[in-house]
């Protein structure tokens, strides 16, 4: 078979993202932090962009923004960045560097009293962390310096929860030295505080514990050996038979087990609080519902007038010089309008959800109602995806509370009155749980005949489903001897 080459014409439809819409859709699901975090970086990068801190932002960029024309295809810039400064006058490159160099920014340096002093709170040295914790313990033992020596390569060995992650065998091929002695030097570092440190498990950190209390060899550590499978299901008859122990010895050993650490270094690696801060608040007014966006910690943004007069220099441009400017210009462009549009499109969303869930901001939880995706995105005349983006890592603010968007999404149970909000149904079962006796908690079934009460039709299988959901142990665990 003969090999030849030849020309072939096809007629195919594919489906173009667009770089502006690209943009769009990436900033349309980005959550508030990292949205900030991509502005700044933008604003780094693209000098015509800058900050603005007049209160009149919003209007001067929406005013900037109307004013200029899309670019659609890459190669056809010249007519619309003509258009875009059309009734600029000229500018000359080295009048924007003699006024932008007139305080020694561009030379590199500031005229005196310019540059901010450090504030004293940089000079404030760092909290202890586990490990300088447990090196400072060591340096003050007696143990030889060749078990210091292993030691140490321990210390550097245990996790934030402070259980040690290395094997005896990997410890002693690390340093070179035998199995005798690093187990002699975990023991030292066992000895430190907190108690429970460097053990291998929790059974080992249990025991740890009881060994510095002066509880070694009492029926507390045959527990923990024997019967944590028991203490977790609460069958405390049965250990109570198995070690000669009434009742309330065994409660009492309990009690000791359940003061113990399961995580001795929890209070050397507690991270900083995240605080979640809303996209949307809603508030309720004398005239109805207000939704306010919140910008606050987003860089405030809008054309750079020196750039937008340079790039009117034609005259003093070369012709990289240009091809640079004109994308930036694009690339800035396009990023105020993709900001506009991801905050109209969050506020249509925030608008058709407080129209679906009047009642819920009116009375609370109880009255959420079954809402999907597609409701909003049929009331909006979106597409589905689009509403699961802007829904995606976004918070409302509320007089009921903070809420994720898609905690009014839920699917809907059948009940005697109509459907009902599988969220309102979950935290109906929180609340029974919550008032039921301790020493007689409900079972599954009884959950369910409860709801039936409430004209809530629903089978103790989703009850129990439900309940793991909202990690609550099952009737046997939640029961108190006490």
């Amino acid at each position: 078979m003969a090999l030849e080459s030849k020309l072939e014409l096809r007629l195919s439809q594919k489906l173009i993202l667009t770089p502006q819409l690209q943009l769009a859709i990436k900033l349309l699901q980005m959550p508030q932090l990292e949205l900030s975090e991509a502005l700044t970086q933008e604003l780094t990068e693209n000098p015509f962009l800058e900050e603005v801190v007049e209160d009149k932002r919003e209007e001067l960029t929406r005013e900037e923004i109307e004013n200029i024309e899309t670019v659609e295809e890459p190669d056809d810039t010249e007519a619309p960045l003509e258009k875009l400064i059309s009734n600029l006058g000229s500018f000359g490159v080295e009048d924007y560097f003699d006024e932008r160099g007139s305080d020694g920014r561009d030379l590199g340096y500031f005229t005196p009293g310019t540059v901010e002093q450090p504030t004293f709170e940089q000079f404030v040295s760092k909290e202890a962390d586990l490990s300088d914790h447990l090196l400072w313990q060591l340096r003050l033992s007696n143990a030889p310096e060749e078990i210091k020596e292993i030691a140490e390569m321990i210390i550097g060995n245990i996790d934030e929860n402070g259980y040690l992650r290395a094997t005896d065998e990997e410890i002693a091929e690390a340093a070179g030295t035998d199995i005798k002695k690093v187990r002699s030097a975990v023991a030292v570092v066992q000895g430190f505080d907190p108690p429970g440190i460097a053990a291998r498990d929790l059974q080992e950190c249990l025991l740890l514990q009881l060994r510095s209390i002066d509880l070694k060899g009492s029926p507390v550590e045959q527990i923990i050996k024997n019967n944590m499978a028991d203490i977790e299901k609460k069958r405390y008859q049965q250990i109570g038979r198995q070690y000669e122990l009434t009742l309330d010895q065994v409660l009492v050993a309990v009690k000791i087990i359940e003061g113990l650490d399961p995580k001795p270094a929890r209070n050397f690696s507690s991270p900083a609080p995240t605080y979640i801060v809303p996209d949307v608040t809603v508030v309720k007014t004398d005239e109805g519902y207000q939704i306010i966006l919140n910008d606050d910690g987003l860089p405030r943004l809008r054309l750079n007038s020196y750039y937008r007069k340079l790039f009117r220099s034609k005259n003093t441009l070369s012709k990289e010089e240009k091809t640079f400017i004109e994308e930036k210009l694009r690339s800035a462009v396009w990023l105020l309008k993709s900001l506009d549009q991801r905050n109209r499109t969050i506020y249509r969303v925030t608008a058709s959800i407080l129209d679906f869930q009047r009642d819920f901001f009116e009375k609370g939880t109880p009255h959420l109602k079954p809402l999907n995706l597609r409701d909003v995105a049929v009331s909006l005349g979106m597409h589905e995806s689009t509403i699961s983006r802007v829904t995606s890592n976004k918070y409302l603010s509320c007089s009921h509370g903070l809420f994720s968007f898609r905690y009014f999404f839920s699917s809907a149970l059948q009940s005697a009155s109509g459907a009902v909000s599988s969220t309102s149904v979950k935290d109906l079962i929180k609340k029974i749980i919550l008032e039921e006796n301790s020493a007689k908690p409900l079972s599954d079934q009884r959950i369910a005949e409860l709801l039936k009460t409430k004209s809530i039709l629903i089978a103790r299988r989703t009850v129990a489903k439900y309940r793991e959901e909202l990690r609550i142990p099952p009737q046997g665990q939640r029961r108190s001897h006490g």
